[in-house]
């Protein structure tokens, strides 16, 4: 039966997401914290925190889990000739600090943010690791757009976007996506679904294909496919 267990400050170890729940879905456990290694245990067993000011840290792994293949991305004509045109340039790494805080900004479809003071602190922590990576979309030498996630192996775990210019966002996860296809990624975790994810080309993978996936592609001996081309 699923339930929801409490992490101590001392034991990194998770549960099994057989026990996370049903409904809201995925909610596997709470508690614990947002240290470097704990994070990195988590995304390696495809779990991630996610929750709003006032609650405990809670940890998911939802089911099905949206996924995209580097080879299955889907570019439109329009996105094409946006990128053709050379209007916006997109950088790796140069700013993950103003590209986190962007993503926390409040946004006019919802109340607050869950990317909390914390939680910034937490995957600056995991970028001064070489763990948590940015997308900056640039535009006149402002920043306009930009992503963050983690990457471990072969696997890159998206975590937010933001964008100040139309399609920024987009230009960088399409970019993205297309720089892991060539360093060797095989797998990206979109995590939720949504319309525009799947307009790019993100599927629907059941939770223990996607697990089994993540045990193939970032066991903990695995080498780091972003830092072995990024350097």
């Amino acid at each position: 039966m699923a339930h929801l267990t409490w992490l101590t400050a001392k034991d990194l170890a998770f549960p099994s997401a057989d026990h996370a729940m049903e409904e809201p879905n995925g909610l596997l456990a709470a508690g614990g914290d947002l240290s470097v290694p704990r994070l990195i245990t988590a995304y390696r067993h495809g779990i991630f925190p996610w929750y709003a000011p006032g609650q405990p840290i809670l940890w998911w792994c939802p089911d099905p889990r949206t996924v995209l293949r580097p080879d299955g991305l889907h570019v439109s004509r329009s996105m094409r000739k946006l990128i053709s045109q050379q209007r916006m340039r997109v950088t790796l790494d140069q700013d993950f600090s103003s590209v986190i805080c962007a993503c926390a900004e409040p946004r006019h479809y919802a109340d607050g943010t869950w990317i909390t003071p914390q939680m910034q602190q937490a995957y600056i922590d995991l970028h001064r690791a070489g763990i948590a990576h940015s997308v900056e979309v640039w535009q006149d030498g402002l920043l306009v757009g930009g992503l963050y996630g983690v990457a471990l192996g072969k696997v890159f775990f998206g975590e937010s976007m933001f964008s100040r210019a139309s399609n920024a966002s987009k230009l960088g996860f399409i970019t993205l996506v297309e720089q892991l296809g060539q360093w060797g990624f095989e797998l990206i975790d979109c995590q939720m679904p949504t319309d525009h994810l799947f307009s790019l080309g993100a599927e629907s993978m059941p939770r223990a294909a996607f697990l089994h996936e993540l045990a193939r592609l970032c066991p903990p001996d695995a080498a780091d496919a972003w830092r072995q081309h990024a350097l």
